[in-house]
């Protein structure tokens, strides 16, 4: 089994070393390098090639921000998880839109981390329970701007699994609460990604913050 080869970047070397132990057990997941700075881990992505960046978000020389969208920019197929003490609306946001694929707070336990890191792997947006939170607090504190005004071209369905999307929640999440089945909302999904002109999860994220932004102003 080929095993998702992982770059952690991150100045702070005690918490690398507990990434490397809790990965080292893991028969699927490969740490090939370790980077102290923003531009080390840039340099680093380059010549190594991992299959994925975990990357904090204050780090000396460039932030992980920056970091992350020059990553992106060079290597589109590295995908990048943003670990990080901060969870604040503005942090979450401009990590998605410098093409991180997730966001996870430092304090996320061993399950979690692992699923995180293999469903960004697998091309998914992951976001932890509390920037979930965060998010549906974002989201809730807009509703004043009808999301219907945001996205006139989808249907009230696609608009009501936009929102959800936009949440934090997964297909099967959204079947659930929805009470239909998993093909229908990835058909959904596919429809509004195609609508919206967009390729991924966190791009519907950042489209629904940018709309309802421009709606309340």
């Amino acid at each position: 089994m080929e095993k998702i080869t992982v770059l952690v970047a991150d100045d702070h070397q005690q918490f690398r070393e507990g990434i490397k132990m809790m990965l080292r057990r893991e028969s699927d997941i490969e740490v090939i390098g370790e980077a102290l700075t923003g531009v080390e881990a840039i340099r680093m992505a380059a010549n190594l090639q991992p299959d994925l960046v975990l990357m904090d978000l204050q780090m000396p020389d460039l932030n992980g921000i920056d970091s992350t969208r020059e990553i992106v920019a060079t290597s589109p197929h590295i995908r990048v998880l943003m670990l990080t003490m901060y969870d604040d609306s503005d942090s979450v946001f401009a990590a998605i839109r410098a093409g991180a694929r997730g966001y996870l707070l430092k304090g996320a336990d061993k399950a979690e981390m692992l699923r995180a890191i293999r469903a960004v792997h697998n091309g998914e947006a992951i976001f932890g329970p509390a920037i979930a939170v965060r998010l549906a607090q974002y989201f809730s504190l807009t509703a004043a701007s009808p999301i219907a005004v945001a996205f006139p071209e989808l249907s009230e369905r696609e608009r009501e699994i936009v929102a959800m999307i936009s949440r934090g929640f997964t297909n099967q999440e959204i079947a659930n609460r929805l009470m239909i089945n998993l093909k229908t909302v990835r058909n959904h999904v596919s429809n509004i990604f195609n609508k919206l002109q967009i390729s991924d999860r966190a791009q519907a994220v950042v489209l629904a913050q940018k709309r309802l932004s421009s709606e309340d102003n």
